[in-house]
């Protein structure tokens, strides 16, 4: 436990920053799901727009600093060539 009024300040700031970024977190995991279902569902329509929508929140994610900016790049990059391994 925290014995500083300092320490406890941080401590409170590190459990809402914690939060928040769990959330993002899990927004991320069910957008990249969702990406890959659609993938491997073979409508290319839908696989478009949950790679739109995939490669939003990971970018979202980067800026907010929940991601480093080159995990989120790295990421979109598989989706995108496991979208072009499926059109081929």
């Amino acid at each position: 436990m925290a014995n500083t009024k300092s320490a406890q300040k941080r401590n409170r700031q590190a459990m809402k920053r914690r939060g928040r970024n769990q959330a993002v977190r899990t927004q991320v995991k069910s957008a990249v799901k969702k990406a890959r279902e659609a993938l491997a569902s073979k409508d290319p329509a839908r696989a478009q727009e949950a790679l739109r929508a995939a490669a939003r929140t990971l970018d979202k994610a980067a800026s907010k600093g929940v991601l480093h900016k080159k995990n989120a790049s790295r990421r979109i990059a598989r989706l995108a060539a496991a979208a072009q391994a499926a059109h081929a």
